[in-house]
Order: C-alpha cells, then structure tokens, then sequence
C-alpha cells in the first residue's frame, strides 16, 4: 500500500501511521527539512513549485520501481509545495518492511529517485538575492 502526495504541509505522524503494519519489523522515515544556510549565506525561506500532475505520476514511478526492487509492506512519498521557513519539513519517503536493511535501502532509493526525477523546483530567498537551486530535472 503507498501513500503519494503534493500537500501544503507535511504531517509526520500521518506519515509513520500509513507505514505501521504487524507484517513490518522495520519502519524507516528520512525526513527533508529546509537548512538556514546555503553557499556559505544565510537562508531565510524556500519557496517549492511543482509540474503536479507530472510529479504525481513520476512520483508514482519511483515507488513502484522501490516496490519492485525491495521487499517493502508499505510506502510513502510526500513533498510539500509553496513557502517554508527552515526547519519545516519539505519531503518525506519512509518504507515498513520486515527487515531493516531493505528498508534503509529503499529509503535511500526513494529520495535520490524522487530528487533525480520529480519535476519539483525550489527557489532559495536570501536576505540580498534569491536563487532557483534544482534546474532539473
């Protein structure tokens, strides 16, 4: 079962309650959250945008490859969209899997995939300048 989607805000224990299973001996999160620096500046907010409908689908790809690749129960990935100040979470991928080395592994597939692949842009805002970081994909 997977949870994909684009939302405003990120809800963490949305997140961990979709991966809870019996079935699950590991239940791993990787949590993304907005850093207060970049290139040696200070960083006062980021502003996400995404091709939705192509995310979505693209998004949906990622984990159906993570499905086929690990043995995983569940699956969630989830990025927010619009202005965050750091600290704020911006994407989560997490995967419940009987062992813990499958799911450390498809966690770590989920968002290099999802950061490679998923048309999602973020606009860095400094307190001289502001900056579109990902020019891809």
């Amino acid at each position: 079962m997977m949870l994909i989607k684009i939302v405003e805000h990120i809800d963490l224990n949305e997140a961990y309650a979709h991966l809870h299973t019996p079935e699950a001996g590991a239940v791993n999160l990787f949590v993304g959250t907005v850093r207060n620096h970049s290139k040696g500046k200070e960083v006062m907010h980021l502003d996400f945008e995404a091709y939705e409908t192509m995310a979505l689908q693209q998004m949906q790809h990622v984990a159906d490859a993570a499905q086929q690749k690990f043995p995983l129960c569940k699956l969630v990935m989830i990025h927010a969209v619009g202005a965050k100040e750091p600290g704020e979470p911006v994407v989560v991928v997490g995967v419940s899997s009987a062992h813990r080395d499958a799911s450390f592994e498809a966690c770590r597939f989920l968002i290099d995939e999802l950061k490679k692949t998923v048309p999602i842009w973020k606009k860095e805002f400094y307190e001289d300048n502001s900056v579109w970081v990902n020019a891809h994909p």
